[in-house]
């Protein structure tokens, strides 16, 4: 056999082995379709798993066991320094990243889907031409893409294996720890960043490009956490426009501007998360009838489907919310749309969770939101001061907001900032996506002493019927 001379049909094609692509292949054999998944780079979980979200989180979860102890000291219990073996926390995180990948590979092999390392790229609207595989091409009843997104890269800037200029993936390989390190950000993607090399004893100075951090999330709930990095960063600076990043063997050299006036910070290693663009170029998608916004990413309706009838796609590569669960969702809904059944992005409350310390999470409608559009709300904070839990954690900090309609008491939105948010927004989230009442929160009976609690003391002060607080009145 000629490598590259076979050809392939199959119900469904996915290209792209990230979380919308597995999503959508899961599903689909699921409901009894032929299935073949591409992917050039990753293999099954894609980025996410390989080289963003799961690197990332075993980091913060070192980053955070490390703030930890030096916490503990509060308490009488002295660790003293960390002694860090890089070597055996990078391969601790490559284990963990192993074992989830070989797990979705075995699913992937009991449900019969065939994964390809190749590149596709389509040759018409029912058929790809692969490269780097034996098969050389694959008709298609329907297809999936999910080729997800990239770091947006700066003019002139490289990134160089070995160099100083690291993007997201690179910096989360954990070659080293610099002893100061510049991150230019645009969002959470930079904060967790700069948090994990905090974490690990890198003197950050955070270059947002933001007039402040997070500026699509309430002030309030951003305040505690800007309140903790202040404390282990060495500077933020806020709306820092990036003009010029320069490399050198001593250095990296970030010139930019902030209200007019041209600065300059110097550091050992740089790391530049200034955003993420659409994979969707040199896919061949101009032999389809696939369209893209303005922005690079794939016009999609409420399935999915594309403006080609045959072709779907999901996750970051058609827009909105970069988010894992946000892709896998995507995924299977296009594929139960493929399969003859009814399906749509129908979503009231996409939670969404920054991993840094503290935690920050919310979901449904935002307090700015709410103003933005003239909604009737009414804001409830109870603050984790008041939380027995949150005095036991040492992390009173942190507070639980709700956005409630004051004429029905139906929960709009919700936010927290604290300690393990990452697990409390998801009660916020079945609230909002039910339909529930302040009172239907109010009278759910939560365990004491926890921090969950905060969740139903807030819908309490809407009430007027706090046990934790004073009437506000009062």
């Amino acid at each position: 056999m000629v490598v590259g001379d076979m050809e392939m049909h199959t119900d469904l094609l996915v290209i792209g082995g990230g979380p919308g692509g597995y999503g959508a292949a899961f599903r689909a054999a699921d409901l009894g379709l032929d299935v073949i998944l591409v992917d050039s780079q990753w293999g099954l979980g894609g980025l996410c798993l390989h080289a963003g979200c799961i690197p990332a989180k075993t980091l913060l979860r070192a980053a955070e066991l490390i703030h930890d102890a030096e916490q503990a000291k509060k308490m009488g219990l002295n660790f003293g320094p960390p002694r860090i073996d890089l070597a055996a926390l990078r391969a601790w995180q490559l284990q963990k990243i192993g074992t989830m990948a070989e797990g979705l590979t075995t699913l992937a092999q009991k449900r019969g889907v065939l994964v390809l390392r190749a590149k596709a790229r389509f040759t018409g609207s029912s058929a790809v031409r692969l490269t780097g595989a034996e098969i050389s091409a694959v008709r298609f009843k329907h297809a999936v893409i999910a080729t997800g997104s990239r770091t947006r890269g700066l003019p002139g800037v490289e990134f160089a294996p070995g160099g100083r200029i690291m993007d997201a993936g690179m910096a989360l390989a954990l070659t080293d720890i610099p002893q100061t390190l510049l991150v230019a950000s645009t969002g959470y993607i930079g904060l967790e960043l700069a948090s994990i090399y905090a974490g690990l004893g890198s003197k950050v100075t955070l270059l947002e490009q933001a007039d402040r951090l997070l500026p699509g999330v309430d002030a309030d709930l951003v305040a505690p956490l800007q309140e903790s990095l202040t404390a282990r960063f060495a500077e933020i600076i806020p709306g820092a426009k990036i003009e010029e990043v320069v490399e050198d063997d001593g250095g990296v050299d970030i010139r930019f501007t902030r209200s007019g006036t041209t600065e300059q910070r110097r550091a050992d290693r740089a790391i530049l998360a200034n955003g993420r663009i659409a994979n969707s170029d040199d896919l061949g998608l101009d032999h389809t009838g696939v369209a893209l916004n303005s922005r690079g990413f794939i016009e999609t309706d409420e399935s999915g489907r594309t403006r080609d009838p045959k072709i779907f796609a999901a996750g970051d590569v058609a827009g909105g919310p970069m988010l894992a669960h946000k892709a896998i969702r995507e995924g299977r809904i296009a594929a139960e749309t493929i399969g003859g059944k009814v399906s749509s992005f129908d979503v009231r409350a996409l939670p969404v969770v920054v991993y840094t310390n503290p935690q920050l999470a919310w979901c449904g409608l935002s307090e700015q939101q709410a103003r933005q559009a003239n909604t009737p709300h009414a804001v409830k904070i109870f603050p984790w001061q008041l939380s027995d839990r949150a005095q036991t954690l040492d992390e009173t900090g942190g507070l639980t907001k709700l956005v409630i309609d004051p004429d029905s008491g139906r929960i709009l939105g919700a936010g927290i900032v604290g300690r393990h948010a990452e697990g409390l927004i998801a009660e916020a989230a079945l609230a909002i996506e039910m339909g529930a009442l302040a009172e239907d929160l109010a009278l759910t009976l939560h365990p004491y002493p926890t921090l969950s609690e905060t969740e139903s003391y807030a819908a309490e002060l809407f009430l007027g019927d706090q046990t934790h607080a004073l009437p506000e009145s009062q």
